[in-house]
């Protein structure tokens, strides 16, 4: 059976046109009517369009558009077809890259604006908030057998630290320990955390040193 390139190129050799005198006239591109003389339909846009373009093909040629494009359809294999129209006619399909670059300029702006922010809250956050303070000992309510009691704890590598007003070294991690005199009876120390912005954290323990010790 003959195919409908075949009736097409037949048609246009016999007017002794060439492609691209067909091309200027029907405004269809050259490499589209290589396409549907060769029956490489696969090489055609949708559908709707290569059927549009073997219709203006008919017409121009003078051939019954009714009959080529029934025999067009039955060639045409829609599930071998590309869906995705050419650059010239997929505009609507296409998707916007300069849309995109907007889009990913704005994304990395925030993304650089959230990680400067949250530089300077981690650099200020002493600004907002107490020390973190935590006494590990001597613990609450504790009996002494000695007249020195040794007092450890950790706090912010960058506070300051008090044990009952004396001011206690914090090394790199933050950890400190402060070996003070006590007296019998029962008594109250205070350990106060202070960091550069003035911001201060206090825990008090309440210890009973043994007589005689």
């Amino acid at each position: 059976m003959i195919k409908v390139g075949q009736k097409f190129q037949e048609a246009r050799i016999a007017k002794d046109l060439t492609l691209e005198d067909v091309s200027k006239s029907t405004k269809i591109k050259k490499q589209f009517l290589e396409a549907i003389e060769k029956g490489e339909y696969e090489k055609l846009p949708s559908v709707t369009y290569a059927q549009g373009f073997v219709r203006n093909y008919a017409r121009f040629l003078e051939m019954p558009e009714a009959e080529t494009l029934a025999l067009f359809r039955r060639e045409f294999d829609e599930e071998k077809s590309l869906k995705v129209l050419p650059s010239g006619f997929a505009k609507t399909k296409e998707f916007p890259v300069s849309r995109f670059k907007v889009k990913q300029t704005i994304i990395f702006g925030l993304l650089i604006c959230f990680v400067i922010l949250a530089y300077i809250i981690f650099q200020y956050r002493g600004a907002l908030v107490n020390p973190s303070l935590t006494v590990s000992s001597p613990l609450e309510n504790s009996q002494i057998d000695s007249s020195v009691v040794t007092v450890t704890g950790k706090t912010d590598p960058n506070a300051t630290v008090y044990v009952s007003n004396y001011q206690v070294t914090v090394d790199n991690n933050g950890v400190f320990s402060k070996v003070i005199n006590v007296f019998p009876g029962k008594t109250t120390l205070t350990v106060t955390a202070v960091n550069p912005f003035g911001k201060q954290t206090t825990i008090k323990r309440d210890i009973e040193v043994k007589p005689g010790s």
